[in-house]
């Protein structure tokens, strides 16, 4: 399998970090299973109710093993901070934010995960993706339908330690396959409707509860497991979640489809926008702010959707800045012009930027602004 430096994982990271204060709370970490093995483990303490507190094991932070493992390379790096995004915002349907606390998935390894993305053959029978048929015909082949997984632990306190007490696992199903006949030939695509998308993503999906079950950190834990949709590499904005089940101790119970959706703004390829509404505010704040400061090199924005109500936007403005005094005034301009053009019941995320850099940021989370610029004293 390959790897991949996720660099809006970084944002995803720093986003939890920003909603948490500097205060930490020291205990011990003890695995789902009641192992007996210590380490001094903290915990910050969130100023947002909605956001988790984050353990840290002496200090750090903790990733997973298994982050950035891909069955295949797919351009589109919007895909991954959604994937990792979406799957705590289905997290918090189980796990409250008030009795949890929140760790990247450290029980299924690296290796172990490799296999599970690779096809099943004789000498990987743990494989979750099928078996080749032999062919290379793009309507033919039998394609890779898993894309990535990913896991999040959410711990309890008992007895003065912290106990794996649920774990959610993402299941990224492609919507495109591409491959390749021959190594460094041309690139190929198949092509997987949404009806394989489901049949596929919650086979997979039960079988890798089934798998976890038999860990003995796991047990009979509960496990949310949500099936994401990856979005094609062409496309400028990332995948959604569009179906999920939850498994209290046994199996999991029945799929429940979600109505998350993406879209660019401004709209692209005569798409029809979701919300007008949104569209036009969009367009208002774009203008006000390309009027103002005209050294923009553009302004987008990827709005999320659940059904038709609009949950955020990341927005990304490309500037030509080279002073402080003007990143510093035209942050301040941005916050100002959001607060005014802006949808009042969406979470913001705005990054301020050039060709070569991160300059400044400015996010809202639940009606609360908070802006950053970068090497500023």
């Amino acid at each position: 399998m390959k790897k991949f430096l996720k660099t809006t994982t970084l944002l995803l990271m720093c986003s939890i970090f920003l909603a948490a204060c500097g205060n930490l709370q020291d205990s011990t970490l003890s695995s789902g299973g009641g192992d007996s093995s210590k380490s001094t483990v903290q915990t910050t303490s969130s100023s947002d109710s909605s956001s988790y507190d984050v353990l840290l094991s002496n200090g750090k932070y903790k990733t997973s093993p298994i982050s950035g493992l891909t069955a295949s390379d797919n351009g589109n790096q919007f895909n991954s901070r959604s994937f990792e995004s979406g799957l705590m915002k289905l997290s918090k349907k189980q796990f409250s934010t008030n009795s949890y606390v929140f760790q990247e998935g450290q029980v299924l390894s690296a290796s172990t995960v490799n296999k599970w993305l690779a096809r099943k053959s004789k000498k990987n029978p743990t494989g979750l993706n099928p078996d080749s048929n032999g062919s290379t015909a793009p309507t033919k082949r039998t394609p890779m339908y898993l894309q990535q997984l990913l896991e999040e632990d959410y711990l309890q306190k008992q007895d003065g330690k912290y106990k794996l007490a649920g774990i959610s696992i993402g299941v990224a199903m492609n919507k495109i396959d591409y491959y390749q006949k021959k190594q460094y030939g041309a690139t190929y695509k198949t092509t997987i409707t949404e009806a394989e998308q489901k049949e596929q993503g919650q086979r997979i999906a039960k079988e890798i509860v089934q798998r976890l079950r038999k860990e003995d950190k796991v047990g009979n834990i509960p496990i949310v497991v949500g099936l994401y949709s990856v979005a094609p590499e062409d496309t400028l904005v990332g995948g959604n979640y569009f179906q999920y089940s939850f498994s209290k101790s046994g199996e999991l119970g029945s799929f429940k489809d979600l109505e998350y959706k993406n879209q660019m703004l401004p709209v692209v390829n005569g798409d029809t926008a979701i919300s007008s509404s949104d569209s036009d505010a969009f367009s208002n704040f774009k203008t006000h702010i390309q009027d103002y400061f005209p050294n923009l090199s553009g302004v987008t924005a990827q709005a999320h959707y659940d059904g038709t109500n609009l949950k955020s936007m990341d927005i990304t403005i490309n500037t030509q800045f080279d002073g402080l005094a003007q990143i510093t005034s035209f942050t301040q301009f941005v916050q100002q012009s959001a607060t005014k053009y802006l949808p009042s019941g969406a979470d913001l995320d705005i990054n301020i930027q050039t060709v070569d850099e991160q300059q400044a940021v400015v996010t809202r989370t639940n009606g609360k602004f908070y802006s950053h610029v970068y090497d500023a004293d």
